[in-house]
């Protein structure tokens, strides 16, 4: 019945004003907090973020990832499935992720206080006491396992991990979340257990609360998840990015019809100063889906892929730029040099009124949507946490959108995109 209930408020859309109020503080741990409350829900959406996310793999690659997949598993005295029944038992929902930058433990619950108590000590055990036990390991190592051998079976997921090489070669950002085959097969318990210890720690932690709980109750929750951590240590900070110095092509045969092309440079940061003028000029070159330049370019005029497209994906150091498109085999050549050339022309030219018009209009007027409901809120919330953006950041974001001209557009990606500096991965068959 509980459960029912919190799946029937799910389904309910829940209206965020165009002014979010997020409140934020500082623990004595170092723990930043966030919160913002909405009350029109008996909901509270709380999330707990680490800066451990796979740029921290070291040598190990996929530690992060395996770590994040034992949690909510066997914790404290309870065995995995006793976990489980402790956050269905009142309608609570778990879950755990992790990207390059950031890991993640996340929770959903009703406010209700004898349900919400219980979803709560659940989960401060779930974060502070995982039991790393051999048998949860194996059973995740070896799920890790199964999906990496089918991976290898994706010509588009080969084509990211040329791509991402191809970028970045030995920085953090090289390697795939999940790891490979032979770097996940020698993890051990062990060793999940001490990047959680040295990871999982308040010192970096961000809290984002954020639901029907009051000022002193979110406080009190975000002390209670933090008291169970040690106080640890920040890690140092990720590596610059090298960017690349000359253009490369590389190939990669595979038994399919269609060829996966991925072609870019690392691009924005999260705190880029150029990040509004390359994102709305993003929209307009390839993130716009159907009125994009790409599209109408390689799909509409010459008909060489079902879909083409661009993005940037910023991150704490440069994330990629990358263009992506699949073709036939026999139009591969064609494709890449409409693709290019749309790049090199967008760059040298830049966006005419009308499509910077358009973009800025597109992007405004879909903002709302994009923070109308807890979970939405949480996700945007951590960001501006985890990264350190403005605190105002929601408020501004269309204004920000709004301010760019086709004359910063045009200077940033000249700047910033060098269309002579291409890694380009294709992935397929050899054209007949």
């Amino acid at each position: 019945m509980r459960f029912n209930l919190i799946g029937l408020l799910l389904l309910v859309s829940q209206t965020i004003s165009a002014g979010v109020n997020i409140e934020h503080w500082q623990t004595a741990q170092g723990a930043r907090i966030y919160y913002v409350q909405t009350p029109t829900l008996p909901m509270a959406d709380i999330r707990v973020t680490f800066d451990a996310g796979s740029a921290r793999d070291g040598s190990q690659f996929g530690v992060a990832a395996l770590t994040s997949s034992l949690l909510g598993s066997s914790s404290g005295a309870w065995s995995a499935d006793e976990v489980a029944n402790r956050f269905e038992s009142v309608g609570a929902v778990f879950s755990s992720g992790v990207s390059e930058d950031m890991a993640w433990l996340s929770m959903r619950t009703l406010t209700d206080k004898a349900l919400f108590d219980k979803a709560l000590a659940s989960f401060r055990v779930v974060l502070s006491q995982p039991a790393f036990n051999e048998t949860d390991f194996q059973r995740e190592k070896n799920l890790t396992l199964a999906a990496l051998k089918h991976r290898e079976e994706s010509p588009g997921a080969i084509a990211s991990i040329a791509f991402h090489k191809a970028l970045y070669h030995d920085h953090p950002y090289a390697h795939p979340e999940e790891g490979s085959m032979e770097t996940v097969g020698e993890l051990q318990a062990g060793d999940l257990k001490a990047f959680f210890q040295k990871y999982y720690v308040a010192a970096n932690a961000v809290v984002v609360i954020v639901g029907d709980l009051s000022r002193q109750q979110a406080e009190t929750v975000a002390q209670s998840l933090l008291d169970g951590l040690p106080v640890g240590e920040k890690p140092a900070e990720i590596p610059p990015v090298s960017m690349p110095v000359e253009p490369s092509t590389l190939h990669i045969n595979f038994p399919s019809s269609q060829t996966h092309v991925l072609s870019g440079t690392p691009g924005t940061y999260r705190k880029d100063p150029d990040y509004f003028s390359l994102y709305v000029g993003n929209y307009i070159l390839g993130g716009g889906s159907l009125v994009s330049r790409l599209f109408d370019e390689i799909r509409e005029k010459r008909g060489l892929a079902y879909s083409a497209a661009s993005q940037f994906v910023p991150l704490y150091r440069q994330g990629p730029f990358v263009m992506s498109l699949q073709t036939r085999n026999d139009q591969t050549a064609n494709a890449v040099e409409v693709m290019d050339n749309t790049l090199r022309d967008f760059i040298y030219q830049g966006p005419t009124e009308a499509e910077l018009n358009a973009a800025r209009q597109n992007i405004t007027g879909g903002f709302a949507m994009r923070i109308d409901t807890n979970s939405k809120l949480t996700d945007y919330i951590t960001m501006i946490g985890f990264y350190q953006q403005p605190i105002d950041y929601l408020d501004v974001f269309p204004s920000k959108v709004e301010a760019v001209t086709a004359a910063d557009i045009k200077d940033a990606f000249q700047r910033r995109i060098n269309p002579e500096l291409l890694q380009t991965v294709t992935v397929g068959g050899k054209p007949n």
